[in-house]
């Protein structure tokens, strides 16, 4: 979705809205929450959302990049043993981790 004036923010918003869900999905459902259990399920379900199109409405405002990284900094919460560290050393133990 770009709008006329060239903006992808309701995409984002879209992206942000539909992976949230997902997020949430996985979290009531799943029992065994390991790592890489999680991390499959992630790449499979979630980053699709994410990374759709995004070569055509690359988000360039720090607004939308803000809200998208709000699903990756909730994924790697979501994390058993990775709760406690900052969010770039989550992400790159996460990076490790997957498949």
């Amino acid at each position: 979705m770009i709008t006329s004036d060239l903006k992808s923010s309701e995409q984002c918003s879209q992206a942000y809205s539909k992976d949230s869900r997902v997020l949430g999905m996985i979290k009531r459902t799943i029992v065994y929450k390991s790592a890489d259990t999680l991390v499959r399920l992630y790449k499979s379900l979630v980053r699709p959302h994410l990374e759709y199109c995004t070569v055509a409405w690359s988000p360039h405002y720090l607004k939308d990049r803000k809200l998208l990284e709000k699903i990756q900094r909730r994924f790697t919460r979501m994390v058993p043993g990775l709760q406690e560290l900052p969010f770039e050393s989550r992400f790159f133990e996460i990076v490790d981790i997957g498949p």
